[in-house]
């Protein structure tokens, strides 16, 4: 199977070919120039694997949360591709790839991924292992510090810990992964996932973002 991954919702921006199990990707933190970056991203990652559009079977992409912005960026960059090659596309959460990272990199086995959502508030979410890969526990949601859940054996991971890593200490949370390479997803772990859940793929005009609130952060 050969699967494009796209990630452009927070300050960083990437592209990742997953093909057979085997992974390529381009990465840049560079706040406010996915616009530009992305699609010549994607344009080298095919060329290098002597693969065009169409030689694809699927397109995965960061549906949220996270900015905005960077979210619209993802979603319009997905359309224009998968429309043009008549690909199915599959949404895969942005805090289900950092604990997925925190997994491959960390050998984390639960953890709370944390979003800066602006604000005073976090994106978060609880992710258990499951086989090789991460699972939501419950739901996800957004909340200021002192409303994330208690979950006393996960590990942290995300730009929420960067940003509260004090505040996280004071309110008894542990297990903080300050790994500035993890700070924010990447395509690869969103590839990975969308692997294993490629018969849930959608048609490009099925697709939705996912913004878990209504307020605009940038």
């Amino acid at each position: 199977m050969k699967i494009l991954a796209l990630d452009a919702v927070t300050e960083a921006c990437s592209a990742a070919l997953w093909i057979d199990g085997e992974t390529h990707q381009r990465y840049a933190v560079a706040p406010r120039e996915h616009t530009r970056l992305i699609l010549p991203m994607v344009d080298e990652l095919l060329q290098e694997a002597d693969l065009k559009l169409t030689d694809l079977d699927l397109i995965a992409f960061d549906h949220g949360p996270g900015s905005f912005t960077g979210i619209r960026v993802t979603m319009s960059v997905l359309q224009g591709l998968a429309f043009a090659a008549r690909l199915p596309v599959l949404g895969i959460s942005s805090l289900a790839a950092l604990a997925q990272s925190a997994y491959r990199v960390h050998d984390a086995r639960e953890v709370l991924s944390l979003i800066d959502a602006r604000m005073n508030e976090l994106y978060w979410g609880v992710y258990r292992l499951q086989g090789e890969l991460m699972q939501l526990q419950d739901e996800e949601g957004v909340a200021p510090l002192a409303a994330l859940p208690a979950c006393e054996k996960c590990q942290l991971i995300g730009s929420g810990v960067s940003a509260y890593t004090n505040d996280l200490h004071q309110a008894g949370y542990s297990g903080l992964i300050e790994d500035e390479l993890l700070r924010y997803p990447r395509a690869e772990y969103l590839a990975e996932l969308a692997a294993a859940s490629a018969d849930q793929a959608v048609t490009v005009e099925a697709a939705e973002p996912v913004y878990l609130r209504n307020k605009v952060t940038g």
